[in-house]
């Protein structure tokens, strides 16, 4: 017996855009108690991308769950270097198969390619679970800031993520002269 089947792919069909506007609203009012205003920002930002993404530097995801869709992340571009990764949301019915960490890698990812040398995002203090995955991926918490959004008092926080490092330490690794005959190579990575 095999797993569920799960696959994340770009947000394209028909469908997809409701959707993320939608399961944000409904996800967020019962697992927070946050009002219809949370909802009205998604679509908004939803609408913003829907409207006017640039394909080179602007993408969206979808995950699915046996054919289901259960989770999405948007990447946006917010000046020549900057992107921004919106609205990440895995179904809490399909937490679990590491999913969100998938879509976050998927937007991090399409942000180094397109060349963007930092990555950034919003996000409040009740999302612990997502902050985790930002976390693990190298983000780092540059600001905070309490607020009244959404029918609740939050934190916001942004973290941002810089997108170069993998660049110049493959510069160094290029640069590294070669180790002479006979020496170890024990702790050397990719062995």
């Amino acid at each position: 017996m095999s797993g569920p089947r799960i696959e994340i792919r770009r947000l394209e069909r028909p469908g997809d855009l409701g959707w993320v506007v939608m399961t944000h609203g409904e996800a967020y009012a019962a697992e927070f108690g946050w009002d219809t205003s949370f909802e009205a920002l998604v679509a908004r930002i939803v609408a913003d991308y829907a409207a006017s993404r640039d394909p080179a530097r602007e993408a969206a995801w979808i995950a699915e769950l046996d054919g289901r869709r259960v989770g999405g992340v948007l990447c946006v571009a917010v000046d020549p270097a900057t992107a921004q990764l919106r609205i990440l949301l895995v179904d809490p019915l399909a937490r679990g198969h590491r999913l969100g960490g998938k879509l976050v890698d998927e937007c991090v990812a399409f942000a180094r390619q397109a060349g963007y040398a930092r990555m950034k995002l919003w996000t409040n203090h009740p999302l612990a679970a997502a902050r985790r995955i930002y976390l693990s991926r190298g983000f780092r918490l540059v600001e905070e800031e309490p607020h009244h959004s959404f029918g609740a008092d939050l934190v916001g926080q942004v973290y941002e993520l810089d997108l170069a490092p993998r660049q110049a330490a493959a510069a160094v690794e290029l640069c590294r002269p070669e180790a002479p005959a006979g020496a170890s190579s024990a702790g050397a990575s990719g062995d």
